[in-house]
This record gives C-alpha cells, sequence and structure tokens, in this order.
C-alpha cells in the first residue's frame, strides 16, 4: 500500500473501533501536509509498514515493552504525589511489545526531521549519538525517573520556561466552547470521580491536541476550585497501530502495563477507565513542545536524557534488558545514524506521495 492507501486502511479500522470526530481527522490530513516533522508524529501506523522493510535487520533484535510512538515531543512534565515536578515520556497510547532498536530510531528520526524544521539546533549525528549515549547509560546503571527537585536543575530551568505562562494555559483552555452535544455517562462519571470535590460543578469542553491521536474523542472537565481554574481529561484509548499493520486479533490496550513496569515516577491522575486515559491538566502537567523551550538550551544534554527515558522504560522488562545490552554491545559506531538517516528518507518519500495531487 502507498501511504494514502495505508492511511484510508488504518482509519476504516480505527472507525470500527471508537467515534471518530471528523473535522479533527480533516484537521489531522491538513496537519500531515504542512511540514514532514507533523506528517511524521501523525503517522504512526505507516511509520510501522516503513520499519520492517527498511529496517529489517534491526528488526531481529531482542523485543521491549516499547513506546511506539516516540519522538522529540513525546515528553512533558507531571507531579507526583508528593508534589514533585517529575519529566519523562507523555505519552504511551501505541505502546507495545516491539524491538527496542525501533524507539531509538524512531527518537532520532524526529530529532532528524527537528534539526531541517529548524526546531533544534544540533549535528544530526550529534543528536543520535546523545541519544544513544543515554541510553546505554542508563541501562548500566538501572535507571532512575527525572525527578525535578534538588536534581537536574538544568532540565527543570529548561522545560519550566516562561513560554508554559499559566495564565496563557487558563486563557487558551477556558476559552473552548461547552459541549453542547451529548457526553458519553462512563465519561461523565470518570471525569466528576477525577475532580477534588463530589458533587463539584464544571462544564466539559472538547480540546484538539496532539496529531497521532487527533480524530478521536477527548473531553476536558473544566471547574474553578479556590478561586482558579483545574481541567481533568478523558481521552478515547485502542489498540495500537501495531494491532492494525500485523492484522492481529482485539487484544488490550498495552498503556496501562508500560507505565506500571517502567522506571517511573507516576503521575497521580493518570488513570485508566473502562476504555479511556484519565489526566490532570495545567500548565506543568502537559507536553513540552520544542518551541517553547528557552534559546541557549543545552539540546545534547537534552536528547542524552530522552535516550535515558527510553531505557527507564525498556528497563520493565527485566528478562530482556540483558539481551539487549549484549546486541547492543556488537552493533558498529554510527549504526543509530545510519538507521535513522534511511528512515529519513522513506518518511521523505511518504510524505511527498501524501502531499501530491
Amino acid at each position: 500500500m502507498n501511504c494514502k492507501e495505508a492511511t484510508a486502511s488504518y482509519e476504516a479500522w480505527l472507525a470500527k473501533r471508537t467515534r471518530i470526530i471528523k473535522a479533527d481527522l480533516q484537521l489531522k490530513h491538513q496537519e500531515m501536509k504542512a511540514d514532514i516533522f507533523s506528517f511524521m508524529r501523525a503517522t504512526f501506523y505507516r511509520w510501522v509498514e516503513l520499519w520492517s522493510e527498511h529496517c529489517a535487520a534491526l528488526a531481529k533484535v531482542p523485543v521491549v515493552p516499547a513506546v511506539g510512538d516516540l519522538h522529540v515531543e513525546n515528553f512533558g512534565t507531571w507531579r507526583d504525589e508528593e508534589g514533585r515536578l517529575v519529566w519523562g515520556i507523555n505519552d504511551f497510547d501505541e505502546a507495545f511489545p516491539l524491538p527496542y532498536t525501533n524507539d531509538l530510531v524512531r527518537l532520532a528520526v524526529s530529532a532528524h526531521l527537528a534539526i531541517s524544521a529548524d526546531h533544534l539546533a544540533i549535528r544530526p549525528a550529534d543528536a543520535c549519538e546523545a541519544i544513544l549515549k543515554g541510553y546505554k547509560k542508563a541501562l548500566k546503571d538501572g535507571g532512575e525517573p527525572f525527578v525535578l527537585s534538588e536534581h537536574h536543575e538544568w532540565l527543570r530551568s529548561t522545560v519550566m520556561s516562561e513560554l508554559r505562562d499559566p495564565a496563557k494555559f487558563w486563557e487558551k483552555l477556558n476559552g473552548l466552547k461547552t459541549i453542547t452535544g451529548r457526553v458519553p455517562a462512563k465519561v461523565k462519571k470518570a471525569l466528576a470521580a477525577a475532580l477534588p470535590i463530589k458533587k463539584m460543578e464544571y462544564r466539559v469542553v472538547h480540546r484538539v491536541a496532539g496529531l497521532g491521536s487527533l480524530g478521536r474523542q477527548r473531553f476536558v472537565a473544566l471547574a474553578e476550585s479556590d478561586g482558579s481554574l483545574i481541567a481533568r481529561e478523558a481521552k478515547a484509548l485502542i489498540l495500537s497501530s501495531c494491532a492494525w499493520a500485523g492484522n492481529k486479533k482485539d487484544d488490550h490496550p498495552q498503556y496501562e502495563k508500560i507505565v506500571r513496569q517502567a522506571i517511573r515516577c507516576p503521575d497521580p491522575f493518570l488513570k485508566l477507565r473502562k476504555g479511556w486515559v484519565l489526566r490532570r491538566l495545567a500548565p506543568d502537567c502537559s507536553r513540552v513542545e520544542l518551541t517553547m523551550l528557552p534559546k541557549g538550551r543545552d539540546e545534547y544534554k537534552l536528547l542524552e536524557a530522552m535516550g535515558h527515558e527510553t531505557a527507564n522504560v525498556h528497563l520493565g522488562s527485566k528478562r530482556s534488558i540483558t539481551k539487549v545490552k549484549r546486541d547492543l554491545s556488537k552493533r558498529p559506531e554510527g549504526w543509530l545514524h545510519a538507521a535513522a538517516k534511511a528512515m529519513v528518507r522513506a518518511t521523505t518519500e511518504d510524505w511527498q506521495s501524501w502531499c501530491a495531487p
């Protein structure tokens, strides 16, 4: 299949499993044409096909609980039970058992594309080196979550820039129109239960966010608590695109399992309820976009941290890690950069075919 045929097939498969918001899906198609970085983020289903074709040799390696749709903008912050700020991978919608190389190559490809779009100012080869350096170190040390309290001051100042200003965040969210149509009963029940007070008054809005999940239902409960706004979001959860690509029978999504097993400081507000992902939304509890980062940041160090966090997730499979380390030790220098370049070429051709009339 070409990209357009694959997209039609995937979206037909998706529509059988969840209600689709057509306007959001049309927006997704437009964003896929806007630039190749957005295209890559929006089309993990297509990545699965291209990966098996262009990186077949890298697929014959140990399998781990993988993020799947990993990229440089799939990182964010949240607050743990102690109120401490934590940084890490933000979205596990596409979690699936995959070769450990999949996450590393996809993260490296996203860095290549972000560089070409002027979102990062580092050499592609150096980006790959940083990712791999952080990954290997975390595997060696056993991993460690990024709790931004007395440690990682540089990362805290990087991700909590002035572009994540609370006033602007709440102004944008509060400006969304209240949903007048039907909200599923189980969603209303879940959102109400996620708020701090029983029978708390709130209104429900529809938030347009992300790219890979754009088109699925998202409901956000907005309420006022002690003179300030609070928000809880419910997002439809379905199977990973890997199930579509492999023509596999329906199984349970891997979201909850991968979060539970990873070396991770949990977000107490992240819950899964009967096909929905519930989480708290706030200026410091959200995805961090590259455009939000301050100028002069240490991009090598940031990508190294992303590689480290990837290992934190893969370390959830204790049985596979010894094999992963052994396989990594045999890989030639520059293998990640070479694989990333191959996938950049394949993704570029795919994007061009999508943009063609």
